[in-house]
């Protein structure tokens, strides 16, 4: 299986079980009435005045730098890279995504910074020059001693972890955009068309659809 085929699965995975637990969660439970829509990033939704203020806080800062930033989009489109049925994910606006989560998830934002700066030490050390001025074949170099836990040296446990999370952010950022959807051929509920009882099995029982049948119920 190869790399994106392997990101499919764990995003289907992921995306499966979280519908599972929001079905399973108590719908007897009170739920505030929500506000009027609220208008953010072009699209609208309903949010509780809470939500509106938390998002415009978290987007009215900046976390990474524009170096860190160039660094995340060369390493989220080498996890997912364009390819004959989507786009990148930089295509998808992962990068931003990411930058979005670690100011609303501040966890992340050590592991990120450390595991980035470790990236271009590493660059430093091997080409003289950060992961971002190097050439394709030397990034891929690093990538493939971190992005295998089971087969990474030991002295690689950092980059190891950094990779894993940001492999898991790029996964998560692009499988809920519409292109990533689309990517795993997700089509939602539709409703079935039904042609009728097939013809060998209509003869089998020796019936037949009358011409009414057939033109308003058998056929689509």
């Amino acid at each position: 299986m190869d790399r994106r085929k392997s990101l499919k699965a764990l995003a289907i995975g992921t995306l499966a079980s979280s519908v599972l637990l929001e079905a399973c969660k108590d719908d007897k439970q009170a739920k505030p009435a929500p506000l009027a829509p609220t208008p953010v990033d072009g699209f609208t939704f309903d949010r509780m005045k809470e939500e509106v203020e938390h998002y415009k806080e978290v987007v009215s800062k900046t976390f990474f730098t524009p170096h860190e930033m160039a660094t995340i989009t060369v390493l989220a489109d080498i996890i997912i890279p364009k390819d004959e049925v989507s786009g990148s994910a930089s295509d998808a606006k992962v990068p931003e995504w990411i930058e979005f989560i670690v100011k609303d998830m501040p966890q992340h934002q050590t592991p990120m910074r450390g595991g980035l700066r470790w990236l271009d030490i590493q660059c430093l050390k091997r080409f003289e020059k950060t992961f971002v001025d190097s050439t394709e074949k030397q990034r891929i170099e690093v990538v493939d001693d971190i992005a295998y836990p089971a087969k990474a040296k030991p002295g690689f446990a950092q980059g190891v972890a950094f990779f894993n999370l940001m492999r898991n952010l790029t996964a998560s950022g692009f499988y809920t955009t519409e292109m990533g959807v689309n990517d795993v051929g997700y089509a939602g509920n539709k409703p079935n068309q039904w042609n009728g009882v097939p013809e060998d099995v209509l003869k089998q029982y020796g019936v037949a659809y009358t011409e009414k049948e057939m033109n308003e119920c058998a056929k689509y």
